[in-house]
């Protein structure tokens, strides 16, 4: 391909990124030359470039009222306003400023008194409210004259020290398990509280109840109980209609979601690079593969290709002659996350970004694994997300013989079990992935409303409805039954994670996990908020196979 030489050959490349976007330049202003630096791993980051000025964002702050709308003058006042009038006897000089001076001590002294009174109460309420919300059955009990947290309210989002209540699972919960024992007259308390208190534009708990709510009462009708429960106990938090999700999203607002989620959130981001870095270091180990063939059952909807795709064009030995990407989504039952709209196209945008980098890439979509052939001589690598609980999928994936598999699971944190739970213990795993996905978007957002944010907690809201799957040591245990090893995660790959991660909120973090299939395994990788496990990354290959070179 022959490019035009210009005094800025640089700038070359960004038009067709633009492209690739397809039309993004009215929401993507401008693109720093970062093709021009020499590849490093935080190259590996894709959104380093991408602004946050388009046009969604642009709608929702056109609609918020700003903080600063309205401009409140307090009047000044002078102290030679307050003399009294009331007596006209004239006070000599040094009696009026002996009483002006007892006057101020004892102004002083009530007014110490007055905080001291202030403080007290609010450690009374603090201590109260907390036991209301929190005390073991999950009731939320209301007490005369306490303030209580409303709808829509923005404190309590969890990052405020002891305000970290986790109040919705605590009423979400054994909702879940009084409709599990039949308990309806307890069913139909937790409800209604739960109806009061859940708003889909407020906190992390809030949003976590509203969701929840909707979950219950979906599983209600399903069951037919939702007959015996009060129709005023069903509204949903006042968010009758369902939440908007990947699959009825305008295509435009879609792909402005994952961009913009991708930017200011690593629950992506992060398993993105780290695959990313495996994969180009499994080829690098190869003198100059013919060919690189990835077979794609993720979730990424084409946003983790593009880095990569720039990152061949530097390795030493140069980009394989051939690059094939195979999406196979529909492959293995919808998740969470892995739908897009119907109109929603990405094969097109990214052929033309590859054919900016010089790069002979050829894109097939398939509806089964066993459609997959493989060509000799090329390098094939399976990038799964979020389908490891699918036994016949893990099946068809060792049938291809890769030669590497790159498996990103998402992390209750607990373990054990699984899809063969009931549905108390289910959905107790379900809310507390969904709670570290609420807060932690939550952060990542300021708090702020956004139509992206929207979207990608509407589709993470789908997880109530069994998109969780089963804990890691049933998984980990079936791949090593199918005759999988798992890898060690490379130097360069974990520095790629931790540069990027050092981005986001200090509340992430990633570190190594600990073997539970086996002792001595656990090589892949854990993110984590606050703590607590969000999603493991781990790499897998044939055992017994031998490097293709």
């Amino acid at each position: 391909m022959t490019m035009e030489e210009g005094p800025e050959p640089n700038l070359a490349p960004h038009h067709h990124l633009l492209d690739w976007l397809e039309d993004s330049a009215s929401f993507i202003p401008s693109i720093p030359s970062f093709f021009d630096e020499p590849y490093t791993e935080i190259d590996l980051n894709p959104y380093e470039w991408w602004s946050h000025d388009h046009d969604y964002e642009n709608q929702q702050q056109s609609t918020q009222t700003p903080a600063s709308s309205t401009v409140i003058t307090t009047p000044s006042i002078t102290t030679t306003s307050i003399i009294a009038t009331t007596n006209q006897t004239t006070v000599p000089k040094s009696e009026y400023t002996t009483k002006k001076r007892k006057q101020q001590e004892e102004q002083s002294i009530r007014s110490q008194q007055s905080k001291r009174r202030n403080n007290t109460d609010n450690e009374e309420d603090g201590a109260e409210n907390e036991e209301d919300v929190g005390s073991g059955g999950g009731e939320v009990q209301r007490k005369p004259g306490r303030k209580v947290q409303t709808k829509g309210s923005g404190s309590g989002s969890g990052n405020n020290g002891a305000k970290d209540v986790r109040w919705a699972e605590q009423l979400l919960n054994p909702c879940a398990a009084a409709i599990h024992a039949m308990n309806l007259s307890r069913v139909q308390h937790l409800l209604y509280v739960l109806n009061e208190l859940a708003s889909p534009t407020g906190d992390a708990n809030h949003r976590l109840a509203a969701h929840g709510l909707r979950a219950l009462k979906n599983h209600l009708s399903s069951i037919g109980l939702a007959a015996a429960i009060p129709a005023g106990n069903l509204d949903s938090g006042g968010c009758g209609s369902p939440p908007k999700c990947f699959a009825t999203t305008e295509p435009r607002l879609f792909r402005s979601a994952l961009i913009k989620f991708h930017e200011v959130s690593p629950w992506f981001a992060v398993p993105n690079s780290l695959a990313n870095a495996s994969i180009l270091q499994n080829i690098t180990q190869e003198n100059r593969p013919k060919s690189l063939h990835i077979v794609d059952i993720g979730v990424s909807h084409g946003i983790q290709w593009p880095t990569l795709l720039e990152a061949l064009t530097r390795r030493p030995g140069g980009a394989p002659s051939l690059i094939r990407l195979t999406v196979a989504g529909s492959a293995a039952p919808p998740c969470p996350f892995s739908t897009s709209p119907p109109a929603y196209d990405f094969p097109s945008h990214l052929l033309r970004y590859a054919k900016t980098l010089d790069l002979n890439l050829h894109i097939t979509q398939t509806e089964t694994l066993s459609s997959i052939t493989r060509s000799p001589g090329e390098i094939l690598v399976v990038s799964s997300q979020f389908r490891a609980s699918n036994t016949m999928l893990l099946r068809s994936i060792r049938d291809l013989d890769p030669d590497l598999v790159v498996l990103t699971e998402l992390e209750d944190g607990v373990g054990g079990g699984g899809i063969g739970g009931g549905f108390a213990e289910e959905f107790g795993r379900r809310t507390g992935v969904l709670w570290r996905f609420l807060e932690s978007t939550s952060a990542a957002f300021k708090g702020r409303e956004f139509a992206e944010r929207t979207v990608v907690e509407g589709e993470a809201a789908r997880m109530l409805d069994g998109g969780v799957g089963e804990g890691r040591e049933e998984w980990e245990g079936r791949m090593k039954a199918l005759g999988f090893t798992e890898l060690a995660f490379g130097e360069e790959a974990m520095d790629a994670g931790r540069a990027l991660l050092r981005k986001y909120d200090g509340n992430w973090e990633m570190r190594m996990a600990t073997g539970v299939a086996s002792a001595g395994a656990g090589a892949g990788i854990l993110l984590s908020w606050k703590g607590q496990s969000v999603s493991l990354c781990s790499l897998w290959r044939v055992a017994g196979t031998t490097e293709r070179r």
